[in-house]
């Protein structure tokens, strides 16, 4: 049994509109894309045409499983995700959140088999297009190809960022850049304040992600709340002194310049 097929029993397929309502008003992964590259109405009617079906996924359920075949991607219009690895010993290892607008199946589809989980850690909405239908859409209009090379660089210096998370820096360096990286994140799908947002992790997912148990997590939450750098009320996380926390976890932005202009799409 393929993974396609595993996932497929865990969530509920809806078609998608082909006319009438614009499926993309509003959407995080067009949002997203828009950030680095135009896109003209004929382009979104492209992109419509190669979305199989609209998934609703719940909270817990696997999208992608270590190991397994994987051959799709999945734009998230709603919810939460997190990519991760399980080790033998039973420990995990949460290499990367996913946040709406991002892709469900990169880089697990373009690989032989996927070489981590990732696990639904709220309700979620995803778009799923083959990717064999989003390989011809891209040779069609090299332009989908680019943006997802842009998406693939993107990702590749956000890792960068977690890898130095886990070796160099303190814990409280280590927890003031994942805030502000989510924070970043979801500012660009028009997902947050301008100095606030709602955290949907868990502190222990959290601790999976940064290499802290979940004590020595909480006294550091504790610190920056002291130090007068954030302010936290249940799930939401505000930015007291944002200048402040970019200096300690030496933060920046990780957002894709623009696409050049070139002939054709």
């Amino acid at each position: 049994m393929t993974m396609n097929d595993l996932t497929l029993k865990t969530i509920a397929p809806r078609r998608l509109p082909r006319s009438g309502k614009d499926v993309w008003r509003n959407d995080p992964f067009v949002a997203r894309l828009r950030n680095f590259i135009d896109l003209d109405p004929s382009d979104l009617s492209s992109l419509r045409d190669v979305i199989e079906t609209e998934l609703t996924v719940k909270k817990r359920r696997d999208l992608v499983l270590d190991g397994y075949q994987f051959s799709k991607l999945g734009f998230i219009k709603q919810g939460f995700a997190a990519r991760y690895k399980l080790l033998r010993n039973g420990k995990r290892q949460i290499i990367n959140f996913l946040l709406p607008g991002d892709v469900v199946g990169m880089p697990g589809s373009f690989l032989d088999r996927a070489a981590n989980s990732v696990i639904a850690v709220s309700d979620m909405r995803l778009q799923i297009c083959p990717l064999d239908a989003f390989v011809a859409l891209c040779c069609r209009q090299p332009k989908f190809a680019l943006a997802l090379s842009w998406l693939a660089a993107q990702e590749t210096a956000i890792y960068a960022e977690h890898i130095i998370n886990i070796g160099r820096r303190k814990p409280t360096e280590r927890l003031a850049h994942l805030l502000l990286e989510i924070h970043s994140r979801l500012a660009a799908v028009d997902s947050a304040e301008v100095a606030a947002f709602d955290m949907p992790f868990t502190q222990e997912m959290m601790s999976d992600a940064l290499g802290l148990s979940v004590p020595h997590l909480n006294r550091t939450l504790t610190r920056l709340r002291a130090e007068g750098m954030i302010a936290v009320h249940e799930r939401r996380v505000e930015f007291i002194d944002p200048k402040s926390m970019a200096l300690l976890a030496q933060f920046q932005p990780i957002n894709p310049g623009r696409i050049p202009i070139c002939g054709g799409n």
